[in-house]
């Protein structure tokens, strides 16, 4: 679960300085305010690059689409060029970075010597449920402050620099009722509003994930992986129609289970967003992998809370500070939102900052260590677009 040194915006855990604050719409622009514009000044301090040279500017919140938008605060507060072009997303869920970074990808392949500045962030000023039905108080326990920014290029010059490259990007988006009804922004009966989680989440977040994979597997596994995969589906097909038609012989055979892909051998570290621990439990299951692939998403949960699309980029903060993050490797992050969504990218490291080494992100003391495992493991262990992260 969360640990103690989560972020809760003024409006929700009122200070002394300030008692009088509510949650109200002034209250949510002014946690916007914060976390973006923090992050925006830092992505330009650690890159060099001026506020001018944006081509494409991408903001995904879910909950605040306020007017004028979070584009145009940002345009208003940097000064960047009038012809940059804006896209506001809003409504997408936890998986929303996936969805504006595939589409910085888009802007980019049709526009080669460009740059795009994507910003992911959740204001929770404003969202703060205070009702009593039981299915929509678990967003309280959940959700806290946070954001990222990351600046995209298709700029062959921003390739000596780049931190990572982005090799693939898949979207998934199922439309059946109970699928759209998984994760729901409404009112309860007494007029509160809030955002109710259904209990089949973590059973239709295994139905995305695995259309997802559908899309992914064919260009990160192996071939050796693909085959297997491709004969246990025929098998498992044969059998289930000769159980039903009454085939002698084929009949009486036991049908085998579905084979799980080891994506292991070619993923080296996994990003799965931290939603909650029963999601991380259920992508571990689902995937077969160990309490070290998945100690990044665990600790980023304990640390940070469920911080909505940006926790992705907190857990691979993770992995370069605690990791062992090494030059070349490939990172997987699989994100989840409402609707319902799975959405996944890769991404290969091309240098690593060894500064970071078993440096927290937090400049205090209060982030629990990371696992004694993953500390154990660690010691043994189309255009191009180069990325630069930070998170806040």
């Amino acid at each position: 679960g969360t640990g103690e040194s989560t972020h809760w915006p003024p409006a929700i855990l009122r200070s002394k300085e300030d008692p009088e604050t509510q949650c109200n719409m002034a209250a949510a622009r002014e946690e916007a305010k914060e976390v973006i514009f923090s992050l925006v000044r830092d992505v330009f301090k650690n890159t060099g690059v001026k506020p001018k040279a944006i081509d494409f500017l991408i903001i995904n919140c879910s909950l605040f689409c306020p007017t004028p938008s979070l584009c145009a605060l940002v345009c208003n507060e940097f000064c960047l060029r009038q012809d940059v072009r804006t896209y506001n997303l809003g409504g997408m869920g936890c998986s929303a970075n996936v969805v504006s970074v595939d589409l910085a990808k888009q802007l980019l392949e049709n526009r080669p010597g460009s740059r795009a500045l994507v910003i992911s962030t959740e204001s929770i000023s404003q969202s703060l449920y205070r009702g009593n039905d039981r299915g929509m108080l678990l967003q309280n326990t959940l959700f806290r402050c946070g954001g990222c920014a990351l600046l995209l290029s298709s700029r062959r010059v921003d390739a000596l620099r780049a931190k990572y490259k982005l090799l693939y990007s898949f979207r998934t988006q199922l439309s059946d009722t109970n699928s759209y009804n998984c994760v729901f922004q409404k009112e309860d009966a007494e007029g509160n509003s809030g955002v109710a989680l259904s209990k089949d989440i973590v059973t239709v977040a295994g139905k995305a994930m695995r259309q997802n994979f559908i899309q992914l597997g064919p260009y990160i596994l192996s071939i050796r992986e693909q085959i297997v995969v491709v004969l246990n589906h025929f098998v498992v097909s044969l059998l289930t129609m000769a159980k039903k038609k009454g085939w002698p012989w084929l009949g009486s055979m036991e049908v085998p289970k579905g084979y799980t892909p080891n994506f292991s051998k070619t993923i080296d570290h996994f990003c799965i967003h931290a939603g909650g621990r029963a999601v991380i439990e259920g992508v571990k299951k689902n995937l077969k992998l160990t309490d070290r692939q998945v100690a990044p998403s665990v600790q980023t949960l304990f640390d940070w809370g469920n911080t909505s699309s940006s926790s992705i980029w907190y857990e691979l903060d993770w992995i370069e500070r605690f990791g062992n993050l090494q030059k070349g490797e490939r990172i997987l992050q699989i994100a989840f939102g409402s609707g319902f969504k799975c959405n996944s990218a890769v991404w290969v490291a091309l240098r690593v900052n060894p500064k970071k080494r078993q440096v927290s992100l937090k400049q205090s003391a209060t982030s629990a260590p990371p696992p004694a495992e993953a500390k154990a493991d660690a010691a043994q262990q189309k255009p191009e677009s180069g990325a630069n992260e930070n998170g806040q």
